[in-house]
This record gives structure tokens, C-alpha cells and sequence, in this order.
């Protein structure tokens, strides 16, 4: 896949990103370079990670063997991003910084690391199970070399999507944002279900069972989210009920707002 990979912070994501692909033996643990921000993550995964990686703490002497790699996961916290910056002997403009930190654009990217080309990628939890969802956008002169090693660190475990840097703070707010929108319906809809006399822990997983349930519906049938609902929904029955008292409450109103003002969060961090 590529010879050395630098890995500037190691979380979820970025574990969920390169664990598979060591797995699969796309990439050979010797020249993968890790950095991690503290002494507790270092010997967490110096004890624990299945893998003989390369592990270094920030700020070593040994760790700035990173920047001599040509590619680099930049998968730090977004308020960490002031707190690195490339050495003044990185030359090389085939140096290339993939970011999926959430919200940093481009252009601060390029500001950041001048003598790096730069990518901006958008992805969300799923990805460690491997069904997440990846928003790409190029930076300017990216070879397709370096789009074919980018979107390899990604399709294993996820579905990849191209787009222009206008579209990713509404992609991350559906995909990144979503999945916690999700779980408070989720949470919401079991406790209807307990103060129905239903034990928790059931509850939960009919609810659970019964979102899946109606994607592989909507899926195989290729229906629109409106027949869905016609089909369920008789005049008088306990389905319009349940919707009536949804629209009154406005909660289709709450859910496209939580979703504008996830990407207008996102904004801000450019």
C-alpha cells in the first residue's frame, strides 16, 4: 500500500482506520510511526495494541522520525491543532497530511504545514465496526497516487464519498453528528417502551431491532421514506396518533435544526 505511514494521534478513528489494514496486511507494522499526546496512551498501547507498531510519545526526540514519512493521519482533538506543527526540515512537497479533524479546513491546513500537500476527510464512529461514512475533499495538486493511498486507508471500513469542501460540514453533521441524534431517539423510544411495563434492557433492543428492521425495508424495497409511512399508517389507527403528537411537538422542526447548527458548529472551526 505504501511504504511508511505516520499516524499523529491514535484514538477510535484512527485505530478503527489502520487496525483492519494491519490486519489484512496492506500495511506491515514496522513502518507504521505512531504519536500519541501522553505518557498513559504511549504504555496503553505499547501493553495492549496487537500490533508491533512504531509508538512514540509527542515531543520526543525519537518522535520526529514522523515527519520523514511521506504520508501522515492527522487524527489529533481539534483543540490540539496549535499545539503541533511541521519541523523546518520537511522539504519534500510529496509529503501529504490527510486531517479528519473535525472542522479544520484546507486552507488552515496548508497554513499549518506549508511544505505538506493536503487532504481533508470527514468520517464518523461506524467506521469501527467497519460501516462508517468518509467524505474526502482534495487539496490542490494531489497526484493519483496520492488519492489511490488515501482512499485505501479508508474502503475497508468505510463508504467513500468525494466532495467539495463546501459539502463536508453538512456531511459531518449528518454522518458525524447523526449517530448521537440516533441514539437519543433510540434511548427516547425504549423509555416509551418501559413506561409501557416493558423491562429496559427489551425495550432497547426492540427498538434497536425495529430501526434495522426498517432500513433493510426501505433498502430492498427501494421505497421512499413516504410510502414507508403509508404503509403503516391507517385513517384512525395508532400510527397517525403516534405521528400527530410528534408534528405538534414539532420534532421534525427540532431534528433539521439540530442538524444546521451541527454544520454551522463545524464553521467555526475554520
Amino acid at each position: 500500500m505504501t511504504d511508511r505511514i505516520a499516524i499523529i494521534g491514535f484514538g477510535n478513528i484512527a485505530n478503527a482506520i489502520i487496525t483492519p489494514l494491519l490486519d489484512k496486511k496492506l500495511l506491515q507494522p514496522e513502518n507504521v510511526y505512531c504519536v500519541v499526546n501522553s505518557e498513559k496512551s504511549l504504555e496503553n498501547l505499547k501493553k495492549n495494541y496487537k500490533h508491533n507498531i512504531n509508538i512514540y510519545r509527542s515531543g520526543s526526540k525519537e518522535s520526529k522520525i514522523i515527519w520523514d514519512c511521506q504520508y501522515k493521519l492527522l487524527s489529533i482533538k481539534p483543540q490540539q491543532f496549535n499545539d503541533i506543527s511541521e519541523f523546518h526540515y520537511v522539504k519534500n512537497k510529496d509529503n501529504l497530511i490527510i486531517s479528519i479533524l473535525a472542522g479544520v479546513s484546507i486552507n488552515k491546513l496548508k497554513q499549518k504545514f506549508p511544505n505538506h500537500k493536503c487532504v481533508r476527510v470527514v468520517t464518523n464512529i461506524p467506521i469501527i465496526v467497519g460501516k462508517g461514512l468518509t467524505g474526502i475533499t482534495w487539496g490542490e495538486t494531489i497526484t493519483d497516487d496520492q488519492k489511490l493511498i488515501t482512499r485505501k486507508l479508508f474502503q475497508n471500513t468505510s463508504k467513500i464519498y468525494e466532495l467539495t469542501e463546501d459539502y463536508l460540514d453538512i456531511f459531518l453533521a449528518l454522518t458525524s453528528s447523526g449517530p448521537a441524534i440516533i441514539a437519543l431517539i433510540i434511548e427516547a423510544l425504549s423509555d416509551g417502551g418501559l413506561s409501557g411495563g416493558l423491562q429496559k434492557n427489551l425495550s432497547e433492543e426492540l427498538v434497536i431491532e425495529m430501526i434495522l428492521g426498517t432500513i433493510n425495508l426501505i433498502k430492498e424495497l427501494k421505497l421512499s421514506t413516504s410510502e414507508l409511512k403509508n404503509l403503516v399508517t391507517s385513517p384512525g389507527g395508532t400510527t397517525i396518533s403516534a405521528l400527530r403528537v410528534l408534528e405538534k411537538k414539532s420534532i421534525r422542526s427540532a431534528l433539521i435544526e439540530s442538524i444546521v447548527s451541527a454544520s454551522n458548529r463545524s464553521r467555526e472551526f475554520r
